[in-house]
This record gives C-alpha cells, sequence and structure tokens, in this order.
C-alpha cells in the first residue's frame, strides 16, 4: 500500500483516507483564471482567418448545445487581427482628421480643405469594389491600403488646388484657372498614377503565392483606389472647386 504522512508525522495507509479506482481521465488539466479550460486549435491555409472563424461560429452555433456554466471563446491570431483592426480602423479616423488640420493649416480656407477630402471618397470607391471582387473581406493589410490610398488621394487633389488657387492670385479668371490649372496637372497625376500602378500590379495578380497573403491585399486596395481616385478626381475636384468660388463670387457681388 502507499503511504502518507499526517500531521502528527505518522504514516497511514493512502486506503484510510481514499478509495483508489482506477478510471480514464484527462492526462492533464489546464485552467485560466480559476476555471477549465480546452483548447482546440487549427490552421488556416487558402483562405483568410476571419472568414473562417466566422464559419466555424455558424455551425458551433447550429450544431452544439452547451451545458450550463460551459462557454465558447475564440482567440489566438483571431482575436488579435480583431484587436489590430480596432486599432486600424481608429488609426484611419485620426489620420483623416489630421489631414484635414494640415490642410487647413495650409490653405487657411475649411471649405479648400474640404474640397481636397472630397478625394478620399473617390478613392474609396475603388478600393471597396476591388475588395469586392477578389477577396471580399475587409483584412488588416487592406485596411493599411486604405490608410496608404488616403497620401496618395489627397497628394492629388493638393496638386491640383493649390495650381488653381496660384493661378488665381495672378488675376485669371475662375474658368480659366480651372482650365489650365487642370491641364498644368494632368501629366504630373498620371505619371504618378501610372508608376505606382506598374509596381502594384505584380503583388496584385501574384496574391495566391506563398509570402504574398499580406501583400497583395493592400497593393489591390490601393491599385483600386488609385484608379477611381485619378480619373474621378481630375472631373469632380474641379467641379466643386467651381461651384464653391462661383457661389463666393456672386456673394462678394
Amino acid at each position: 500500500e502507499t503511504y502518507i504522512d499526517t500531521w502528527d508525522g505518522r504514516k497511514i495507509p493512502l486506503s484510510y483516507v481514499a478509495d483508489v479506482v482506477s478510471a480514464s481521465g484527462p492526462n492533464s488539466i489546464n485552467r485560466e483564471n480559476v476555471q477549465r479550460k480546452l483548447v482546440v486549435s487549427a490552421n488556416v491555409s487558402g483562405r483568410d482567418i476571419g472568414s473562417v472563424v466566422e464559419e466555424v461560429i455558424k455551425n458551433v452555433n447550429n450544431s452544439v448545445a452547451l451545458p450550463d456554466n460551459y462557454r465558447i471563446e475564440y482567440g489566438g491570431q483571431f482575436k488579435s487581427a480583431q484587436q489590430a483592426g480596432r486599432m486600424l480602423f481608429f488609426t484611419s479616423l485620426m489620420a483623416v482628421l489630421i489631414i484635414f488640420i494640415i490642410l487647413y493649416q495650409e490653405f487657411k480656407s475649411m471649405s479648400l480643405a474640404l474640397v481636397i477630402l472630397i478625394n478620399l471618397p473617390l478613392a474609396l470607391i475603388g478600393g471597396v469594389l476591388s475588395i469586392q471582387l477578389t477577396t471580399g473581406t475587409l483584412s488588416i493589410p487592406a485596411i493599411i491600403g486604405f490608410i496608404t490610398l488616403f497620401g496618395i488621394a489627397t497628394r492629388n487633389g493638393i496638386l491640383l488646388v493649390s495650381r488653381y488657387q496660384h493661378l488665381r492670385q495672378q488675376g485669371k479668371s475662375l474658368h480659366d484657372s480651372l482650365r489650365e490649372g487642370s491641364s498644368d496637372r494632368l501629366n504630373p497625376i498620371l505619371m504618378t498614377a501610372m508608376a505606382t500602378a506598374m509596381a502594384l500590379i505584380p503583388l496584385a495578380v501574384e496574391g495566391h503565392r506563398p509570402g504574398n497573403e499580406i501583400q497583395s491585399p493592400m497593393a489591390v486596395v490601393i491599385l483600386g483606389g488609385l484608379i477611381t481616385s485619378t480619373l474621378l478626381n481630375l472631373y469632380v475636384i474641379p467641379a466643386v472647386y467651381y461651384m464653391i468660388n462661383k457661389n463666393k463670387k456672386n456673394e462678394n457681388q
């Protein structure tokens, strides 16, 4: 028999205080926050983690009935990705706010700053469409691509508006400033967009290759947004600038 020590130093058989039986059970019991924990893990290949977890949650909710005091928590890379996604979303909002403040400080006009910021929705159109046509999932690399796209779209708007303002200060009419300014900035905007697109196309079309899982979604978003912002920028920005300054001219008169 197995003997154990008592409080007064004596040894007694284990059978005096417990019944020893042979039974099956877990070889280890894991605990977290004083609660038992069982970990079920899996690797994801060929798909993004978000869509896989959504499918798992749907199937588990439809087919698994949990006993009382039991619950399921989804963690690992999925939880980390959710936290990073929330942080990047907040960063995106902060980036837009900072861009607006810088534009206002530069042009000393809220209306001109808003005219330039109109380019952001134009870029979002292409970015969102590119996601829908490819993965269909807003991943962390895609959010990073949107933040990068905001900077490119803002730069294009600054090129146009700053040129319009410069020509207006030289005494040219509103119509002539828009026509000449758009013509002057057409080549720089197209050259920058084409150079960026040529660099992003290989990354966007080879997303299935190992190692491109992060680069490809980001490149797809930037490429799609670059196309729409570049094309629409040359039409929408001059039109909005004309409407705002035309109204100001009428008010002054």
